[in-house]
């Protein structure tokens, strides 16, 4: 697998290639998770499709992914409501780009995803645009004030939708982040009639393996790509226990 590192619109994009890439899978970073990206890279290669895995840098977390502005949950930091732009980002400019790098073909799928803010930025983005393919939201911040009602009202367009959550998350001592649990269930709740939707357990607490995480979110996307290739679609509340 081919990997380039290059700056597009003062971003900083990491690309993992395949030759022939089938998939394309999208995913905001922090430095943290740029950290994480050769050990997620390589949980990735499960993938019964060839892919090819953009990740782009997030400058401002709490400013850059949130759909609205929003007063601080925790610490001081308020959040910013700069997830629009963030999108034209990535629509107006590394689509374009990763298209000619990839040598995509129309067949190829587009599948957003990443961890915590990022994960909600993938389901929100998936309201905005039928762009996407599959949407993967490894332990999304679904306890957006406001989040669940605005979904309520603009759904999800992309057909397949992967949520996860750590089983100590709801168990968190703020209020407002102790309610991704039961945000969570209601999120998934949602999915049910329209989409092929998969909500997964992890054991821990909200920082523990993350790259693993994000790795099963993407590695289910790739598998129900590839089985809508050769079979019927199961039925739409279909849970795929996944193994790593």
């Amino acid at each position: 697998m081919q990997k380039d590192v290059f700056t597009l619109e003062g971003r900083s994009v990491t690309l993992y290639r395949h030759e022939d890439p089938r998939i394309l899978f999208l995913q905001p970073v922090d430095e943290h998770d740029e950290g994480l990206l050769d050990r997620q890279l390589a949980l990735m290669e499960r993938s019964p499709l060839p892919f090819a895995l953009a990740a782009f840098s997030i400058r401002d977390w709490n400013k850059e992914l949130s759909p609205w502005e929003a007063p601080p949950v925790f610490g001081k930091q308020p959040f910013g409501g700069g997830a629009g732009e963030t999108l034209a980002f990535l629509t107006q400019h590394l689509l374009p780009e990763l298209r000619g790098r990839c040598a995509l073909g129309k067949e190829a799928a587009l599948c957003l995803g990443g961890y915590s803010l990022a994960g909600l930025f993938a389901l929100w983005a998936g309201t905005q645009t039928a762009l996407f393919t599959g949407l993967a939201a490894a332990s999304p911040s679904v306890w957006f004030p406001g989040w669940l009602d605005y979904v309520k009202a603009d759904p999800i367009r992309a057909p397949y939708v992967y949520l996860s959550l750590g089983d100590r998350e709801e168990r968190a001592k703020n209020a407002v982040m102790a309610s991704v649990g039961s945000c969570i269930r209601e999120q998934y709740a949602l999915m049910q009639k329209d989409h092929r939707a998969a909500l997964e357990w992890n054991p821990g607490n909200h920082f523990q393996e993350t790259e693993v995480r994000t790795a099963k979110a993407f590695l289910w996307l790739a598998r129900q790509i590839d089985a809508e290739r050769e079979k019927p679609c199961p039925g739409l509340d279909f849970i795929h226990e996944m193994e790593l």
